[in-house]
């Protein structure tokens, strides 16, 4: 067994997308082996992925934080 850190990065919505309630969030998590992403959108079900252009707009600025590592 392996114990690891995973690197993070976390935002709230409601700066980026006008639908966003205050506790909306999204937070992208880099998989330990280098191969993907997990994305968290707070308050959405996770059997649907959809996205704003909000949400988007989002994402792509946490992305390319990440991408500096």
């Amino acid at each position: 067994m392996k114990t690891y850190n995973r690197k993070a990065i976390f935002t709230s919505l409601k700066k980026y997308d006008t639908f966003a309630d205050e506790d909306d969030f999204i937070e992208i998590t880099l998989w330990h082996n280098g191969e993907g992403i997990d994305v968290e959108i707070g308050s959405k079900l996770p059997e649907r992925f959809q996205l704003t252009w909000g949400e988007l707009e989002a994402l792509k600025k946490l992305v390319k934080e990440l991408d500096k590592y």
